[in-house]
């Protein structure tokens, strides 16, 4: 079914801004987790999961405001995260609001809009988001087995 270029800008902006607030939800989760975890165990949540996916954050916000300014949209407001409970469930929930996030992003990519609605430096930040949280799922993991023990 053929779309107009302004629905499909709309529809990209619809899909960043879900992945945004995936990412959203993902980093006030493990701001949770750092609150409840010792100094040594926080720090390397920090270092491995909350900076990556702070710089995805941001540069999924960057590239969204861009966009929406260059089609004359508003951004969007990313609603907070839901409340869990203990350090490993805000690390888990973190790593499913990242994955999701990611899934969106590469939905987005297979489906040529950034191609033929964005432009080339819409079409780097979005790589580059998946690339920072590429590794989370990983070091989460590995986190998870320490702060198990």
């Amino acid at each position: 079914m053929p779309y107009t270029a302004a629905e499909a800008r709309g529809q990209l902006l619809e899909s960043l801004a879900a992945a945004t607030a995936e990412l959203s939800h993902a980093l006030a989760a493990l701001g949770d987790a750092h609150e409840l975890l010792d100094e040594r165990l926080a720090e390397r949540l920090e270092d491995e999961l909350f900076r990556p996916i702070q710089r995805a954050y941001g540069q999924a916000r960057r590239a969204y405001a861009d966009f929406a300014g260059e089609a004359g949209e508003e951004p969007a407001q990313a609603p907070p995260g839901a409340p869990s409970h203990g350090a490993k469930a805000f690390v888990e929930a973190a790593v499913e609001a990242a994955s999701r996030a990611d899934a969106t992003l590469a939905e987005l990519q297979d489906s040529m809009l950034p191609i033929e609605v964005g432009d080339a430096q819409l079409r780097a930040r979005l790589a580059n988001v998946r690339e920072l949280i590429a590794s989370v799922r990983h070091n989460a993991r590995e986190l998870l087995r320490v702060l198990g023990r």
